[in-house]
């Protein structure tokens, strides 16, 4: 049986791994165990913060349609409260755009929920 030699295959393992951790700071990207344990870090943030993105998008939402609630004198949980009454069905996301790129709509809206809010003041 003829001998193989693996300096082929371990150059070629070695050199796409050091290709993933271009721009890593220092030695990080120029030797190969250092490179190694700097790709796995990079790689669980990644993966950690893609999960994170889905709730800092939330909260960008929360703080836009709070924003925009209080220029028509409501607090955030009243207005959510008060399209609740309103049967307004409209998640976070949209009236987030709404508020941003059409101030007309989301002044109705607004207006529907304070009616409905109103209404349940009274009631009580």
């Amino acid at each position: 049986m003829a001998r193989v030699k693996r300096g082929v295959p371990a150059h070629k393992r070695h050199k796409r791994l050091l290709a993933l951790t271009k721009g890593h700071r220092g030695s990080k990207h120029l030797l190969f165990r250092r490179a190694k344990e700097s790709m796995l870090h990079a790689l669980s943030y990644a993966y950690r913060h893609r999960r994170e993105r889905k709730g800092d998008m939330r909260r960008l939402w929360v703080i836009r349609i709070n924003a925009a609630a209080r220029e028509h004198g409501m607090s955030y949980s009243q207005f959510i409260y008060g399209l609740k009454l309103a049967n307004i069905d409209l998640d976070r996301k949209v009236l987030s755009s709404i508020a941003m790129v059409d101030a007309q709509s989301f002044t109705t809206i607004a207006e529907a929920a304070k009616g409905k809010l109103a209404e349940a003041k009274a009631a009580a």
